[in-house]
């Protein structure tokens, strides 16, 4: 997982990218490609 300032190019490297905010933490997460996660905050 990588720890990013700006989940904004995260987002967009698949398009099956969603960010969920959880304990106030926002997170990108993939359900099809696991690999792709990331975590601001």
């Amino acid at each position: 997982m990588k720890v990013l300032s700006s989940l904004k190019s995260a987002k967009s490297r698949d398009r099956n990218c969603r960010m969920i905010r959880r304990k106030g933490r926002i997170y990108v997460i993939n359900k099809r490609n696991p690999r792709m996660k990331a975590r601001q905050g």
